[in-house]
């Protein structure tokens, strides 16, 4: 059988599969293909089961024959579904996932054969370091790196393959993932928080952080998206003219969803149901071919994964639908781009969300002593913050069409504002009992339990509070949403173990009471912080004026803003919090400024390779046809033909200037390259933004002028008015 009618077959096969599975109830497709608690007491032993929830509850060391159990057990439970292959599932800093696919298959002398899987191959294995970035980490002759098992996030099949979610740290220790420092930034919040959440329940014994992220992306036709090579090596159009309609009619957001897409969701839902990952909302986003998925919040190390798996999965599903989808921030020109807004909050084991007021007086009390010290972590470390969602693609959806600005600032809604504004009055020291009343009923007791559109939106705010949450509207689309988080949660981590420091010196030194102690600590940073809270439009000069006064950083560009991760007071934080060393963290800057520049260079060599040698020709084409038009003309009417031909004649001259700007322009960018390519680290960051990157617009605007000018029949790009309006 041919391959093409093998692949036929089975993709028919796979279709009638689905349709069977989807007379099932969501509810109970949900982890159908996850090793999750429900599988583990199928297939495990008593003893090895309770082993496996201590590592990931309490965080205990699983014992290797326990781990030879286990292996087996997840072995058998895969094959029975059809598995033939495991590997360990890792995301290296490429920002991607990687995975090396090994059979269960074992022979026997050379006779006979077996299905073999065991605890060693199930903790740890070892791929190359070297060939993924390490910033320094390792060399290319220091090739030895590890994966070893998280049991904290379940093995799951995705097609014939157990994967097994797995950190990545090379030979000498330090991490060579995004995962590692998450997992130790969510321990730190957790020791801080439950430290903190011990002075209004002494039973507090775990805080997790928890994460909801909106996927935002794009749909093209994948036949359409194979004839434009700048989306294939770029993610994005580098030109293309907008076209007439766009998003101005505002009539594809919430709009009915087209059959196409419609069809490709169900499947992506389908496929996510069995993977254990909780979607829930789909819809039409703002501009045309546009969407949006999201999630139930889960905690954030296994919410990071499932977006990670579910960005995988999304272009195989695609795939099956002829789609192509786009994940870059700014994929079109002038309509919206793509964010990935990460929803984070903190709850206790009992599922109790610190971020959201109780009925009572001290629970609102709590309530506030997570939030105001969210605030303050984010105002320290706004810069780091601005970092943690630094990136080429990004760069060009910030500060644009309803994306946030690269000014971080906090948003709260005028209610909450009004209740830090009483409390910034609250008198300093003991409070005498009618104070005390006073504060609990008046200003602490009437925050309502539930603050859930307790104000309007603001889409312009990068850091926003929306009721039970904290919204960081500026994360984008192609972030692996590790980075921010880890970010967060050791910025917040820090803050809370600060803030218990002082509370402790005032009830322990100046002998006041819990609570007074908390009030008086609150009033203090609602004070110092109050310049990171903005209610106002983000986009307006005014706020970029107003930010600058209140010593708010403005970086737009990802080489500025880089450079805070490589400063003192940054990496004695995550070495403070024992997240990350200073070799780990100069590694990831390295490795994010040398990305950083090698999207920009492949994105300028993309442009000149297409403007130099699609669209001139083209216009060049166009433009002969035009001058044997205009012979043709005085052939026949001789002189009058200066004033038959006129158009003609001026559009030839227009053509010609902009083909002459196009080669200049494409030659100094050359230029500008090569000379960047000569220097190393910030310096070529630097140079490729401040002095390649100019030229991308100046080359766009003549090729699309061009495009409206050239015979549409021999233009040599698809047009945005095909990208995003086929159906």
């Amino acid at each position: 059988m041919s391959t093409i009618r093998f692949a036929a077959l089975q993709e028919s096969i796979n279709r009638v599969a689905l349709k069977i599975e989807e007379k099932e109830k969501r509810s109970v497709l949900f982890g159908k293909n996850v090793f999750n608690k429900h599988a583990m007491q199928q297939y495990l032993t008593k003893s090895a089961y309770e082993s496996v929830m201590n590592a990931i509850e309490k965080g205990t060391q699983i014992d290797r024959k326990i781990a030879d159990q286990v292996a087996v057990s997840m072995k058998d439970w895969a094959i029975s579904k059809g598995a033939t292959h495991y590997t360990h599932w890792f995301q290296p800093l490429t920002g991607a996932t990687a995975e090396k696919h090994d059979a269960f298959f074992e022979s026997i002398n050379g006779s006979l054969a077996m299905e073999k899987f065991d605890g060693e191959q199930l903790v740890q294995q070892e791929p190359d370091a070297s060939s993924f970035p390490s910033g320094g980490i390792r060399n290319t002759f220091e090739a030895r790196g590890y994966t070893a098992w998280d049991p904290t996030s379940p093995a799951f099949i995705f097609e014939t393959t157990l994967c097994i979610p797995t950190i990545f740290v090379a030979y000498t220790g330090e991490a060579l993932d995004n995962k590692t420092p998450l997992l130790r930034a969510l321990q730190a919040i957790d020791t801080h928080a439950t430290a903190v959440c011990k002075y209004f329940d002494k039973n507090a014994t775990k805080v997790n952080a928890t994460l909801g992220w909106e996927q935002e992306y794009f749909l093209i036709d994948d036949a359409l998206a194979q004839s434009r090579h700048d989306i294939l090596m770029t993610g994005r159009t580098l030109l293309g003219h907008t076209p007439a309609k766009g998003q101005q009619l505002d009539d594809h957001y919430f709009g009915s969803i087209p059959l196409r897409a419609m069809n490709f969701m169900r499947d992506l839902e389908q496929e996510s149901m069995l993977l254990g990952i909780p979607v829930k909302t789909r819809h039409n986003e703002v501009a045309p071919n546009q969407f949006e998925l999201a999630p139930i919040f889960e905690e954030v190390n296994l919410a990071v994964d499932h977006n990670s798996l579910l960005m995988d999965v999304m272009g195989k599903i695609a795939r099956r639908h002829h789609f192509k989808v786009l994940f870059h921030e700014k994929p079109f020109a002038g309509i919206n781009g793509s964010g990935k807004h990460n929803n984070w909050s903190l709850s206790t084991s009992d599922g109790t969300n610190l971020l959201s007021p109780g009925k009572t007086p001290m629970k609102n009390l709590q309530f506030l002593t997570f939030f105001v010290n969210t605030i303050k972590a984010v105002y320290e470390n706004e810069e780091l913050l601005r970092a943690s969602i630094a990136s080429a693609s990004n760069d060009y959806r910030l500060g644009a069409n309803e994306a946030p600005p690269a000014i971080m600032s906090v948003f709260i809604g005028s209610q909450l504002s009004n209740v830090l504004d009483e409390l910034e009055n609250v008198t300093i020291g003991k409070l005498s009992p009618e104070e005390k009343t006073d504060l609990k009923l008046n200003i602490i007791g009437k925050i309502p339990e539930i603050l859930l559109d307790n104000t309007d939106r603001n889409r312009t705010s990068p850091f926003a509070f929306t009721g039970n949450k904290f919204e960081f509207r500026a994360v984008g689309s192609w972030t692996n949403c590790a980075i921010p988080m880890t970010i967060l949660n050791t910025i917040v981590a820090k803050q809370l173990k600060d803030f218990k420091k002082e509370v402790d010196v005032l009830i322990d030194d100046k002998n006041l009471k819990k609570d007074e102690a908390i009030f008086n600590v609150l009033r203090e940073y609602i004070k110092q912080c109050k310049k990171i809270r903005f209610e106002g439009d983000g986009y307006s000069e005014s706020w970029e004026k107003e930010a600058k006064k209140r010593g708010l950083s403005n970086n737009k560009t990802t080489p500025e803003a880089l450079k805070v991760k490589i400063s003192k007071k940054v990496i004695d934080l995550f070495q403070e919090m024992e997240v990350m060393n200073s070799i780990e963290m100069e590694a990831r800057f390295e490795i994010e400024l040398e990305e950083y520049t090698k999207r920009l260079q492949i994105e300028s060599r993309v442009l000149g390779d297409i403007a130099r040698n699609h669209i001139v020709p083209v216009a060049i084409k166009y433009q002969n046809t035009l001058l044997e038009n205009t012979k043709n003309l005085k052939e026949i009417f001789g002189e009058e033909y200066k004033n038959i031909a006129k158009e003609q004649i001026e559009l030839i001259m227009i053509i010609s200037n902009h083909i002459t700007e196009i080669n200049a322009l494409s030659l100094q960018m050359i230029e500008a390259r090569k000379k960047a390519n000569l220097l190393h680290g910030l310096a070529s960051a630097n140079a490729y933004c401040n002095n390649v990157k100019p030229f991308f617009d100046q080359i766009r605007y003549h090729c699309d002028k061009l495009e409206t000018m050239v015979d549409d029949s021999l233009w040599p790009l698809t047009k945005y008015r095909e990208l995003l309006f086929t159906r």
